[in-house]
């Protein structure tokens, strides 16, 4: 037995490997950045060979700096962007087109067209979402339909589909010389393919968008064999574990049972609640998988995206200038003692969970000549705590569940004032883990659970440790008057955009 565990954590804008030793520590990691290649408006791409050669570096450059041989490496992990999508020739390896990322809203007019007058839920029973730009499922139909001679040779069998964690698990363990071709339950339960019940293909599905199953990956648990490395300094080392981004975050924070939680803050913010066993469903959140090890039981999910946090405040910076760095929001922020009865809601494009409003738009309200750029920053912050409250409320209805705490993780986890504010508006204690890479953790967690470097979910909880909590403060009348407000200001800018085809 090895003593790391080797994480790839591939994202939306770069790729790292971390490696981690039996405490769950990190011993070393290397990153690099690859190409954001936009063809159009709304078109976001990435190139998947450019994905798997800064893959291939990261795994030397991590190697190579914490002086570890690839025998030391008890098994690999694998976090991935989640959506983004890959079609590619099994023969050569050679993809057929760019990988189109989970941003990309090319296809619009073709989920209009699959939501028919069915409407854009007629899949939801079964899948757990939306027709939506957002999934894979789309973005496969869209590919067949415009890359020359695809639909047949993906009907041959000769062409391979996956998300980002099939395309370099297929590429890590041979490739065109024997690769695996697989994909795990989280990853496939975000293509709008998966049946949540069966955890197989879902055949009405692939009929509506006319995707053969020739060309799908097998669908597998989280944490299992997956296949042996081959080709990379990792060579000859296994690959055990496979899990889509954010529920790696939920499973690095060792949120294993009904009722926890996590939220991630970044760009946007990504709060899941685990539902355990049992699948719910809710109009204003999305239903996927949380995990499964080896042939244990499947977790479900409830998530909420919000699509402005973090560039709430790069917005502060970069448009408005009132602050330089992105840190300096928190001390302008406390230069006033409050809001100051002013409300910023950032539906820049729209509003995601729960409203999931395009007509929205971005207003601050309550502004009178007493407010300062103070309170304008606050405001600002307090925003990512409210949204994070409204889908907290909106899964709360339906999973009927009380939130015991928050466990947090992103950049903007170092702002002290939004931590102590969120435990404020949400009643319950807000706690920030030691390590904070919680989505290569996670990764590597499942990988270590299936070769037995670590024994069982308790000693996984074991090895997670607190840096910080924050127990709420605020008085629950305050906060409901608050609240309220906030309210207030979301319905201010609804209904401010005309949508046109």
């Amino acid at each position: 037995m090895g003593e790391y565990v080797a994480a790839i954590d591939q994202g939306t804008t770069s790729t790292r490997l971390i490696l981690f030793d039996r405490d769950a520590r990190i011993v070393a990691s290397d990153q690099r950045e690859h190409r954001q290649i936009h063809p159009r408006a709304g078109w976001v791409e990435h190139d998947a060979q450019e994905i798997w050669q800064r893959t291939r570096e990261v795994i030397g450059g991590a190697l190579a700096s914490a002086g570890v041989e690839a025998g030391e490496i008890a098994a690999i992990g694998i976090a991935n962007q989640r959506e983004t999508t890959v079609i590619w020739d099994r023969e050569t390896g050679r993809p057929l087109h760019n990988a189109i990322v989970w941003q990309d809203t090319r296809t619009a007019q073709l989920v209009r067209d699959l939501a028919g007058d069915a409407g854009p839920n007629r899949l939801r029973e079964a899948v757990g979402l939306p027709l939506s730009t957002y999934f894979s499922g789309p973005k496969i139909a869209w590919l067949l339909e415009h890359v020359e001679g695809a639909r047949e040779r993906a009907e041959a069998g000769e062409l391979a589909f996956g998300n980002i964690d099939t395309w370099l698990l297929w590429n890590l363990t041979g490739g065109p010389r024997g690769g695996v071709h697989a994909t795990d339950v989280t990853n496939a339960s975000r293509t709008m393919l998966m049946d949540l019940q069966t955890l197989d293909w879902h055949p009405p599905s692939l009929e509506l968008m006319g995707i053969p199953a020739a060309m799908l990956p097998e669908i597998r648990s989280s944490s299992e064999l997956f296949g042996e490395a081959a080709g990379t300094a990792l060579g000859g080392r296994p690959v055990a574990g496979m899990i889509g981004d954010q529920q790696a975050a939920l499973f690095g924070q060792t949120c294993f049972e009904a009722g926890e939680a996590k939220n991630t803050y970044g760009t946007g913010s990504f709060l899941l609640l685990n539902t355990g066993a049992e699948i719910v469903r809710c109009p204003e959140l999305l239903t996927s998988v949380a995990g499964k090890v080896g042939d244990g039981p499947t977790s479900y999910l409830l998530e909420g995206s919000i699509a402005v946090t973090g560039a709430a405040v790069q917005w502060l910076r970069d448009q408005l200038g009132l602050i330089s760095t992105a840190a300096e929001v928190e001390e302008l922020a406390m230069s006033v003692e409050d809001n100051g009865g002013v409300y910023f809601v950032p539906a820049f494009s729209g509003l995601f969970a729960p409203h999931w409003r395009e007509d929205a738009r971005g207003v601050i309200a309550g502004l009178t000549a007493y407010a300062r750029a103070g309170h304008i920053a606050r405001a600002v912050l307090e925003a990512t705590a409210w949204q994070t409250r409204e889908v907290l409320d909106a899964a709360h209805g339906v999973a009927g569940t009380a939130l015991a705490e928050l466990r947090v993780d992103g950049g903007m986890t170092a702002n002290e004032l939004l931590m102590q504010f969120q435990a404020d508006v949400l009643g319950v204690p807000v706690v920030r883990p030691a390590v904070t890479e919680t989505t290569a953790l996670g990764a590597a967690f499942a990988a270590g659970l299936a070769v037995g470097f670590w024994s069982d979910r308790q000693e996984l909880r074991d090895r997670w440790h607190e840096d910080r909590r924050w127990e709420p403060r605020m008085e629950p009348d305050h906060r409901d008057r608050e609240f309220a407000q906030w309210r207030k200001a979301v319905e201010r800018s609804l209904g401010w955009a005309t949508l046109t085809e």
